[in-house]
This record gives structure tokens, C-alpha cells and sequence, in this order.
């Protein structure tokens, strides 16, 4: 870890204008199921390696599961599936320690699974398995505590939906969720409130079993969903002016047994799946005119016992990987082209279940 320096103005002859190097650090969480509690780490940035931050582990809700962070790496969220809540941190920017937000936890639907951020930082989204919805709130861009948006919880389905996923486009307008049942709703996003309002023709068919990841590309075009029952990713093509989803050809593409998170690099050129059922990730070229996917030459990558969430670090450089049972992060260094290799050091001990990882990026004097 690279420890932040503040500087002070350089005053030069002529009175030319104060200048100060800015420092830029990376962070990465990891929820822990079983130990209720979040590993805290800061990213070498050169090598990969991690580091254990100062207070690590830090307390969370009975089984954290899904995390999201905002992109200024102000605030951490992390949902607790058994007790209906989502824990708000706010990030300290020059260690990476976290501290409770004034009011967490905050209360969510049954079983909650996963939680995403809209790329503004102002609404965060919580979709609960068990209620059949998902939960919406607004975040105080001060503060990081949360106030539910009106109308909240927005169902997903009716009974016997079980909404797994959630992803929002890099633009902020679409809400994809993934449910269980074989399905994938999509809701357009009203930007001043955040509600949201279910896309016509939505729910879209899944094109495999038991949808539960969800990325989105960078452009905002595709949308890739893993199939855990079908050990496969499904690729949809995003209609830019309603949302609507629609099957990329030769979707879905093979993936390993129990294919779970799933992540694709800021370029957009590569896609990895975990593959909780296989010890191993699986890697892809995306086609820079359709989507598609094809697998790479050394594909899939030895991983940990039990890969679950997956995360890439903001410069789109190391891949990290959640091992449910193995207890431990494993950390790869991304070639150029895709190929993974491991950190030296890797894997990195997590608490007792991890199973899911966020990166944060904090660019400051």
C-alpha cells in the first residue's frame, strides 16, 4: 500500500500557481457469509499484492452477501441476507477503513442478494430473493444514509419470482435484474427519483438455467448474464432507446459448472466467469462489433475452492476472486491479451466464507 502524502503548494518564482501531485489508491472488500464481517485490503498497485488495512476485519450483518460501492469511493453497502439489511460504510479515503454510516443498517426485503449503484452515485438497489422485489433507495451525498425512493419496493414478477442480480447501464437509464426462475426483468430508471418502471416486453426469457451474475459492457450495449444451472452466460443486446433486451446469436456460450460472478474489463475487450462448481474462471475475447464471445486459448484459469463474486480493479489490471470454502482471495494479473496469471502471494487469506468482492478507486492530494 502506497501511503498518502499530502502536499503543500509548490510556490515557484513569478508567483506561478500552487501545484500538487495527486495519489491515487485502490481498495478491495471482500464480504465474509459465515464471519459476518468484511476483509478490508489496499491493492499494491504495481504488483497486485494485497494488503490487509488497519481494523480489517469490520463488522457487517448476519451473512453479508452482495456489496456495492460508489464510483468516487465515498461509500461501501453491503447487504445481509439473514437479518433483511443493507450496512452503509463511508470509506476513509486515505487508509481504506470503513465506518458505519449514521442510521445503518438499513432495512431491506427477505433474503436480499445483491446491490448495485447507479453510475451518478445517487440511488442504490437491493434485490431481495425472498420478497419478490427489489429495494430502492436514495443516498445523501453527504452523509452516505439511505431514504427510501417512493414506491418502494418495486416487485419483480409475481410469486414464485426470485430475483437474484441486479446491473445498471453506464449511463444510469436501465435496471436489469436476474431471476431465478429463468427470467431477466428490466426497469427504465427515472433520473431525478429513481423509481423505476418496469421496460415493455419485460421479463425478457432467460437463455439458460438459473440466471444469477450480471455485467454490463462499458458501452452500454450488451448485457452478460451467468447461468448457474446451466454452466453457461447468456449475451443480450440492449435496444439504447427502451431498454429491451434482445438474444445475441450463439448465446448462451459455455462456461464452467455453476458459472456465478461475472465481470468484464473497463476496455471491454475480455469477460471472466467464476465458476463455483469447477475451482476455476473461466475467460473471454468480446467481439468489438456484436458482443460475442469466444473463449481464450488457456481458458478456464485454475481459481480456489469454490470462486464465487469476481471483481477488476478500475485501471482494468488484476482480477480478484472470492473462494467461498477455500477462505481466501485469489488475486491475477490481466495480459494484454486477457490471459490471467497469478499474483505473486495469491491467495490472500478473507474471512469464513467470502463471497463477495468491491474495488474502490480514491484519487486525492
Amino acid at each position: 500500500m502506497r501511503k498518502r502524502i499530502g502536499c503543500a503548494a509548490l510556490v515557484f518564482l513569478f508567483a506561478l500557481a500552487p501545484m500538487c501531485a495527486q495519489t491515487t489508491l485502490y481498495f478491495l472488500y471482500v464480504s465474509n457469509t459465515v464471519s459476518n464481517n468484511i476483509s478490508a485490503f489496499a491493492i499494491n498497485p504495481d504488483t497486485g499484492a494485497l494488503s490487509t488495512i488497519k481494523g480489517s476485519p469490520f463488522p457487517a450483518g448476519p451473512s453479508a452477501a452482495g456489496m456495492a460501492a460508489d464510483r468516487a469511493g465515498k461509500f461501501l453497502y453491503v447487504v445481509n441476507e439473514a437479518d433483511k439489511s443493507v450496512s452503509a460504510y463511508a470509506i476513509n479515503p486515505g487508509t481504506g477503513a470503513l465506518s458505519a454510516v449514521n442510521g445503518s443498517p438499513f432495512h431491506v426485503g427477505t433474503k436480499a442478494q445483491s446491490a448495485a449503484i447507479d453510475p451518478s452515485g445517487k440511488f442504490l438497489y437491493v434485490a431481495n430473493d425472498g420478497s419478490a422485489n427489489v429495494s430502492a433507495f436514495a443516498i445523501n451525498p453527504s452523509t452516505g444514509a439511505l431514504t427510501a425512493v417512493a414506491g418502494s419496493p418495486f416487485a419483480v414478477g409475481k410469486y414464485g419470482s426470485y430475483p437474484t442480480g441486479v446491473a445498471i447501464d453506464r449511463a444510469g437509464k436501465f435496471l436489469y435484474v436476474a431471476d431465478w426462475s429463468g427470467k431477466v426483468f428490466a426497469y427504465a430508471i427515472t433520473r431525478s427519483t429513481g423509481a423505476l418502471t418496469e421496460v415493455r416486453g419485460s421479463p425478457f426469457a432467460a437463455a439458460g438455467t438459473n440466471p444469477l451474475g450480471l455485467a454490463m459492457a462499458p458501452t452500454g450495449t450488451t448485457l452478460y448474464v451467468t447461468n448457474i444451472g446451466g454452466a453457461t452466460v447468456s449475451a443480450y443486446t440492449i435496444t439504447p432507446g427502451t431498454g429491451a433486451l434482445t438474444k445475441l446469436s450463439g448465446s448462451p456460450f459455455a462456461a464452467g459448472k455453476a458459472a456465478g460472478g461475472v465481470a468484464v474489463d473497463p476496455t471491454g475487450r475480455f469477460l471472466y466467469v467464476a465458476n463455483n462448481g469447477s475451482a476455476n474462471i473461466s475467460g473471454y475475447t468480446i467481439s468489438p462489433a456484436v458482443g460475442a464471445l469466444t473463449a481464450m486459448r488457456n481458458s478456464p484459469y485454475h481459481a480456489g475452492t469454490s470462486p464465487s463474486g469476481i471483481a477488476i480493479d478500475p485501471a482494468g489490471r488484476f482480477l480478484y476472486a472470492a473462494n467461498h470454502v477455500g477462505n481466501n482471495v485469489s488475486a491475477y494479473k490481466i495480459s494484454s491479451d486477457g490471459a490471467l496469471s497469478a499474483v505473486g502471494g495469491s491467495p490472500f487469506a478473507a474471512g469464513s466464507s467470502p463471497l463477495e468482492v468491491a474495488i474502490v478507486k480514491v484519487t486525492g492530494p
